[in-house]
This record gives structure tokens, C-alpha cells and sequence, in this order.
């Protein structure tokens, strides 16, 4: 399985890369995992919903870009379904079965993601209906796509 994650805005912490490397290194064994980091558009502080949605677009503009026609796409928003960990392998495990073997995540930046993004995403995926940053983000999707391979093959992890 080919997994991308798109997401907008640049990591800066040293020890979210640190994480998400160690997560990298251990999902050499289950799939192909790939991170496409695109730069987020500066926005002043107080901006009006029609330049939140023109800075959204950019960016959604640029994602897109990044995405390939046969590629099942998962976006992440606050707005979609929540998941456990073991429906989140499930739908990994149904989606391989079914010959969709290119599963592209979306992680929108501090704005969220625009609505050409929304429309191409197959699915919403929500971690919560709390806001995370959208590099810790990067994190938690790279743990959760790790957990999903271990819940598959019917190995141990952490619960």
C-alpha cells in the first residue's frame, strides 16, 4: 500500500520530526509512506472570511496539484467521521481489498481546508472535535496509520 500525507505549513520541532521519523522507520515494513509538505500562505491576524477563503483556496489549489486521479483521499477535518484505531485498519484493510492501494491523507493548515479540497476528499476522517496543530497532527495520523498495519496483521500494540 502507497500512503501520502499532503499537509500545509512547515515542521519546525525538532521533536515532532524525531517522532514522526521513528513511525516512518517501523512503517517500512507494512507500506510505502510518503509526506508532501507544502508551504502555507501568510495571512495577517484579523482577516475577513473572503480572504480566509482566498488563502484557502491557494493552498487547496496547491494541494490538489499534489494529487493523483486514482488516489482515495482521506481529509482530515474536524467536520468528519471519528474513528477507533481498529475502524481506522478496517477501512485500511477494505480499501486494499478492494484494489485502492494509493490512500492519500489531507492535513490543512491553521484555516482548515478549502472546499475544492472537500469535494475531492472520498472521505473526512475527524481524530476529535478538539483543534490540533496541524504538525502535531502530522503525528498523530503517522502513530494512528503504524497502529492501523499492527491491528491488521494481527499483531501486538499498545491499547
Amino acid at each position: 500500500m502507497n500512503i501520502t500525507i499532503i499537509s500545509v505549513g512547515k515542521l519546525k520541532e525538532k521533536y515532532l520530526k524525531q517522532g514522526i521519523d521513528e513511525y516512518l522507520k517501523r512503517l517500512t515494513a507494512y507500506a510505502k509512506l510518503n509526506i508532501i509538505e507544502l508551504p502555507d500562505e501568510k495571512a495577517p491576524e484579523n482577516l475577513s472570511p473572503t480572504q480566509m477563503e482566498q488563502i484557502k483556496k491557494k493552498e487547496g489549489d496547491r494541494i490538489l496539484s499534489k494529487i493523483s486521479p486514482n488516489a482515495h483521499v482521506i481529509a482530515l477535518s474536524i467536520e468528519g467521521t471519528m474513528k477507533s484505531s481498529e475502524e481506522l485498519a478496517a477501512r485500511f484493510d477494505y480499501l486494499a481489498t478492494t484494489g485502492k492501494s494509493k490512500i492519500v491523507f489531507v492535513i490543512g493548515g491553521s484555516l482548515g481546508l478549502s472546499a475544492e479540497v472537500m469535494k475531492r476528499a472520498d472521505e473526512a476522517l475527524s481524530f476529535s472535535k478538539m483543534t490540533f496543530p496541524h504538525q502535531l497532527m502530522r503525528l498523530i495520523l503517522v502513530e494512528q496509520v503504524y497502529r492501523a498495519f499492527r491491528i491488521i496483521k494481527g499483531e501486538p500494540y499498545h491499547k
